[in-house]
């Protein structure tokens, strides 16, 4: 048995996968996984029901098996309290820069080539994408 942070197959094979500049989209509740991917990508539904898996839950998973780069959120409305990104922000490693792209920019980031894996997870919070940069093994 693997004795591992994260021990879900399918995630585990496409981690290993991930080499340097590779991207991964942690995708909320409401993003079109499908049109809004590479059609390469492999995509893992961890969105059992509403809230089930949130996304900071993941992310926090991931960065014990991946090192990071570089995180990408999609810009929201000045408007909108963007309450997820502060979850975000405490569990990236302090190095990792955070930046903002506005909604096309990120879709046509999201669906480069380079986008291997796409974690769909049950997070309801709007505005809760976050696309990562693997970074090489330090």
């Amino acid at each position: 048995m693997i004795k591992a942070a994260i021990i879900h197959p399918q995630l585990i094979s496409c981690l290993a996968q991930c080499g340097h500049k590779t991207q991964i989209l942690l995708a909320d509740a409401n993003y079109s996984f499908v049109t809004h991917s590479p059609p390469t990508a492999t995509i893992i539904y961890l969105n059992l029901a509403p809230g089930m898996i949130s996304s900071p839950v993941i992310l926090e998973h991931l960065l014990r098996m991946i090192t990071v780069e570089r995180a990408v959120m999609m810009a929201w409305p000045e408007t909108f309290d963007n309450s997820i990104v502060n979850e975000f922000r405490q569990r990236l490693p302090a190095d990792c820069p955070l930046e903002y792209l506005e909604r096309e920019e990120f879709y046509i980031n999201a669906k480069a080539d380079r986008t291997l894996l796409v974690i769909g997870s049950g997070e309801m919070r709007r505005f809760a994408n976050l696309l990562l940069t693997v970074a090489p093994c330090a």
